[in-house]
């Protein structure tokens, strides 16, 4: 998708309508802005309901501060404007409520962004505003005082946070990985002592997780292909819906007859892939003209070493990460299905899969058809692109199950002996 062709109006109300639905902010909750090409800022009206809000909607502040629509603009409009006259750079401002980031603005505290690489990547230096009235000069006295730092990233004290972008799409996926990556510590601190990456570590992973592979140009895309790249698709767009994916990160990939596969593409937001920009790998080259996800490496190796896997998919589900950021370890002896789907979950060292693909691929086999790389990644493979999708979901609610246990009491894994029949029962090796 072209966002850049899109008109502010549609941006914002496609932007807000995806925090309110994500879960993200509330009716009443949040406020938006682009500034356009002459000095117009485009924002969010105030007292509107953001579940239905419409292009007519949208607010426009002239350059001399007429405002022009058929609302008031938002009542932090003002904060907006102190962004843009002093960061020339930003344009466009998000400001949202979201659950776990509030949590942490009540405490005072800023989210630890060191937990997995793409988080400091993407959210860069966050930065904490002291409390001020709403709507107040001092408020936005605050959060300006941080962007005039170089900060782009702003937690306000018992309130929420503010993000500024190049552009409404860029300010989303900061959003929505900070919150992320506040929901993910929050999980780990039920589970054990969370562990951090150095900065090292995630500048080394930053370089060195590139796929950087030759050329090739399909000379036809097969039925096999097209109905792959479909269902690579439709899948993807659940898992993002299912918050196993975010915009930013979730990798998925399947085989071909022909020994080639077709892999997400790096860098382009999951919720709007289409079948046009998946990408396919054959032989160590990469369809021309696109750049495949950066653990495609990765993905070669196992299919190499594995006939049997016909699907692979690298993801970072909320509940799931907590285990891999802390030294809790997970067990999924915990209901049947768990077991049946999970097995026995083998643990790798961070820069695993990126340092050392061919040794992580062969840490897979059929009783261990998940990885779980600290403070990275989980792996999953399957016997088809479905079979994946179930393991990761089935990973996820398993997690969830766990962390919810916390307090109810000790939890009771399913006895040796009765792994045992379920493995007779099931045919499982």
């Amino acid at each position: 998708m072209r966002f850049e062709l899109l008109h502010p109006a549609d941006q914002l109300v496609m932007m807000m309508h995806r925090i309110y639905y994500r879960g993200m902010t509330t009716t009443s909750g949040g406020n938006l802005s682009i500034r356009d090409e002459n000095g117009d800022i485009w924002i969010t009206p105030s007292g509107i309901d953001k579940g239905l809000l419409t292009r007519d909607d949208i607010m426009r502040i002239l350059p001399d501060g007429t405002f022009v629509g058929r609302h008031k603009p938002s009542s932090e409009h003002p904060f907006h404007r102190s962004v843009y006259e002093r960061r020339p750079d930003i344009k466009a401002v998000l400001h949202a409520h979201s659950p776990s980031l509030v949590a942490f603005s009540i405490v005072r505290r800023l989210p630890e962004v060191n937990l997995i690489p793409n988080m400091k990547l993407v959210c860069g230096e966050v930065a904490l505003a002291p409390y001020a009235l709403p709507g107040s000069r001092l408020l936005g006295g605050n959060i300006a005082a941080e962007f005039d730092r170089g900060c782009n990233v702003v937690v306000l004290e018992n309130h929420g946070v503010v993000i500024g972008a190049k552009d409404i799409f860029q300010a989303f996926m900061a959003f929505e990985t900070l919150e992320s990556c506040a929901l993910l510590e929050i999980n780990a601190l039920k589970v054990g002592r969370v562990r951090t990456l150095s900065d090292e570590q995630i500048e080394n992973s930053d370089k060195m997780n590139f796929a950087d592979l030759p050329d090739f140009t399909p000379v036809s895309h097969s039925s096999e292909e097209n109905a792959v790249r479909r269902d690579l698709v439709k899948l993807i767009h659940r898992s993002y819906e299912q918050n196993l994916f975010r915009s930013t990160q979730g990798t998925y990939s399947a085989r071909l007859a022909d020994g080639s596969f077709v892999i997400t593409p790096f860098g382009l937001d999951r919720m709007y892939l289409d079948v046009e920009d998946l990408v396919r790998v054959r032989e160590g080259h990469k369809e021309a003209g696109k750049k495949p996800s950066r653990s495609a490496r990765l993905h070669e190796e196992i299919y190499a070493r594995h006939p049997d896997v016909q699907s692979v998919l690298v993801a970072h589900p909320p509940h799931m990460m907590a285990f891999l950021v802390t030294d809790a370890g997970f067990d999924a002896r915990t209901i049947p299905e768990s077991y049946i789907l999970l097995r026995e979950a083998v643990r790798v060292p961070f820069g695993a899969s990126f340092l050392d693909p061919a040794g992580t691929a062969d840490r897979l086999s059929a009783r261990h058809p998940v990885l779980l790389c600290e403070n990275d990644c989980v792996i999953v493979t399957g016997s088809s692109l479905l079979n994946a999708f179930d393991r990761l979901e089935v990973a996820e609610f398993t997690a969830r199950s766990i962390l919810a246990s916390t307090g109810l009491g000790r939890i009771v894994h399913i006895a040796d002996q009765e792994i045992r029949d379920i493995d007779v029962a099931f045919h499982l090796a």
